[in-house]
């Protein structure tokens, strides 16, 4: 079943802000489905183009990675375009209500949680540290882990602001993302892929930024 199932990368253009200040930044939006039906993770910057590259498809789901306005800015859009939930971990609410004022997600993301889509699994890892809830999503079959912000190529995702630990991030990627094959693919929030061995044989080199 795993075959007929696909990963789409679509990468979207806009701006990051926290803390009072503002980022350009490119996002990548991860779309996993087959003919049918699918799922998007992180819904920022440009809803049209989210919906018209799930066509005709049903949207099975919207998951947030993590409510980083850049990655949640349009997921309420593209769930009223589509009809399709808003999936969060609850630990990230409060950052979500920066976006947000009344809109509230529909699903929790806990550690564990499965959303099965075109007969493929996806599986929830709990990997707080880039911001409280910030959650990866591994599937077995497709041998891939959809990142968020959590892990890149070259090693954790920033913890330089609010909500963040470098700490906490580091300890997430070596107990939870670590313990996954070392072939699997690391399709990240942004830039390109990478591998959980990859990372893993280039972890002995990083540096807490905050310390330099």
């Amino acid at each position: 079943m795993a075959g007929d199932v696909q990963v789409q990368q679509l990468v979207t253009s806009g701006t990051f802000s926290l803390d009072g200040g503002t980022w350009d930044v490119d996002n990548n939006v991860w779309i996993v489905g087959d003919d049918d039906e699918c799922v998007v993770f992180d819904a920022p910057h440009d809803a049209s183009a989210i919906v018209a590259a799930v066509g005709e498809r049903r949207l099975a789901a919207i998951v947030c990675t993590h409510a980083h306005d850049d990655h949640v800015n349009q997921a309420a859009a593209l769930a009223e375009a589509t009809g399709a939930p808003i999936w969060l971990n609850p630990h990230d609410l409060e950052l979500w209500q920066q976006t947000y004022d009344t809109r509230q997600p529909d699903e929790d993301i806990v550690d564990g949680t499965e959303i099965t889509v075109g007969g493929v699994t996806l599986r929830a890892i709990a990997t707080p540290g880039h911001t409280p809830g910030g959650t990866c999503f591994y599937s077995e079959e497709l041998g891939c882990v959809f990142s968020g912000d959590t892990l890149f190529q070259g090693g954790p995702g920033a913890t330089g602001r609010s909500f963040s630990s470098y700490d906490t991030i580091v300890d997430s990627i070596r107990t939870r993302l670590f313990a996954l094959p070392d072939d699997t693919i690391v399709h990240t929030g942004h830039g390109p892929d990478t591998t959980i061995g990859a990372e893993r044989a280039g972890a002995d080199g990083w540096e807490d930024p905050s310390a330099a």
